[in-house]
């Protein structure tokens, strides 16, 4: 049974209804719908088919509207796009109109303030520009090709080695995200997230309903890591620009870093970019794409993400298939007991009667209880996703099943590693609860009679949100 989460893009290659529902059964369990590309009615009607493929295969799959973000794009180059070569000599325009192999339109001035032999990064860094010379506007400027590649879609394009962002969510970001809350996005991805104030500033834009993912990507996210993560529901390792602003070696080490942070705070961590690449055109990835998939697992993230190999990829269906068997292997070697330990000595820092130190405890009880007694599940009942995502830290063998009320609220779960999202009536008291508890266990497979459960129930809502009551029942 595989427990790390796979994310999917969807694009023109996998957004009919047919197409959807084979994602689902093959293993989607997050459908990333990225609002840099198509409109926003295209958006919303992707959504509808989402939950009806979801519905339809009787699972729980969440939709991710990820904000285009202060980033300039070039203008729609289509699916089949053009070759660039190296040496080649092109005119960068601010504007809207159609590119070609000497002229790329770019939604926003790139140019304004770089200055001769800078360099630009289109996409995720595989095509390189040097500027050669710029118009006296700064609007507009002829570019030579450093390292040429093909060029499809809308990627983006931005200064290598970083550049100034103007505040997020732009004013963009704002109008596109509220149409995406008010359609019923569960998770709301925010690119160039580089603060808490950032963050915090999407919150009082979007609100608690959808969870708000901070996109790490840039240096100036990585020097504040911490207050980001704390005012975020989740996070994404978005590796692509990451790669283009910092120093390319330094990346991996990001990663781990990243995800061992989100982790240990509880919020679900999304490794993104480049993991089967290859097989937006190939039927099998590189071997050095299948380890990077493992590598991801082995680190601890929580999901892992596929972008144009599921969006314009010739066979999205056997993309996800492949992620997943790379997925399972990895985790049948991954070492959970280690992990485990590991998060409860790193859980245990926590000063003694300090706020939430109580919820801490109990989530770390449950893992070591749920081991010792051979539990065949640890059973979760939370009214915000937050007590199911303080066990998850700890990467439980055990089945793990997040037990809520609100629908909403299970499609969230669906991000979180080894959560099995199950919408329930409310208990009107503790005793109802376990008897909801058991009755789902039994009605899903999961226990045996009489082996035992562990039941962990949450009282507090919000991103932080821990456990308040844990009992040992049985099946």
């Amino acid at each position: 049974m595989r427990r790390t989460k796979i994310v999917a893009t969807i694009g023109p290659a996998s957004e009919s209804a047919d197409m959807l529902r084979r994602l689902v059964a093959a293993g989607m369990d997050v459908a990333r719908l990225n609002l840099s590309h198509g409109t926003i009615e295209e958006k919303v009607a992707t959504l509808g088919r989402v939950r009806e493929a979801a519905e339809a295969e009787g699972r729980t799959v969440a939709v991710l509207a990820d904000l285009p973000g202060p980033k300039p794009r070039t203008a729609d180059l289509g699916i089949t796009g053009f070759d660039l070569d190296e040496g080649q000599r092109l005119e960068l325009v601010s504007g809207d109109g159609e590119s070609t192999g000497s002229r790329l339109f770019v939604d926003d001035s790139v140019t304004e303030n770089l200055d001769l032999d800078d360099r630009l990064a289109v996409g995720d860094g595989q095509v390189i520009l040097r500027i050669v010379s710029l118009g006296d506007d700064r609007s507009s400027a002829v570019v030579e090709v450093e390292a040429g590649g093909e060029l499809r879609g809308r990627p983006g394009i931005r200064a290598v080695g970083g550049g100034r962002y103007p505040a997020v969510p732009t004013r963009r970001d704002v109008v596109l995200g509220q149409q995406m809350v008010e359609a019923g996005a569960d998770l709301i991805g925010v690119s160039f997230a580089g603060s808490a104030e950032h963050m915090e500033a999407a919150r009082q834009v979007f609100g608690w309903g959808p969870g708000l993912v901070a996109k790490v990507e840039t240096a100036m996210a990585v020097e504040n890591l911490s207050g980001i993560v704390e005012a975020s529901d989740a996070v994404m390792v978005a590796r692509g620009d990451l790669g283009v602003e910092c120093a390319l070696e330094d990346v991996p080490h990001l990663q781990k870093r990243i995800i061992q942070g989100s982790v240990l705070a509880g919020r679900p961590v999304i490794t993104a970019t480049q993991m089967l690449e290859s097989m937006t055109t190939a039927p099998v990835p590189t071997r050095a794409e299948a380890s990077d998939v493992a590598n991801a697992v082995l680190d601890g993230t929580d999901a892992v993400m596929l972008s144009g190999e599921t969006a314009i990829g010739h066979d999205p269906v056997l993309v996800v298939e492949t992620m997943a068997r790379i997925v399972e292997r990895a985790e049948h070697a991954a070492d959970y007991q280690s992990w485990a330990r590991n998060m409860a000595e790193a859980t245990r820092e926590w000063e003694p009667g300090a706020e939430g130190a109580v919820g801490e405890a109990l989530a770390r009880a449950a893992w070591f209880i749920a081991f010792d007694v051979g539990a065949a599940a640890i059973v979760c009942c939370t009214m915000s996703g937050g007590t199911v995502r303080a066990v998850a830290r700890y990467r439980p063998e055990n089945r793990l099943l997040g037990l809520t009320t609100e629908a909403h609220i299970a499609r969230k779960m669906a991000l979180s590693w080894g959560v099995e999202p199950v919408v329930v009536r409310d208990a009107e008291s503790p005793e109802e609860l376990i008897e909801q508890a058991i009755g789902e266990v039994r009605r899903l497979g999961v226990a045996a009679d009489g082996q035992p459960v562990v039941l962990v129930a949450g009282a507090s809502a919000g991103p932080s949100a821990t456990p308040e009551m844990l009992r040992v029942v049985r099946a």
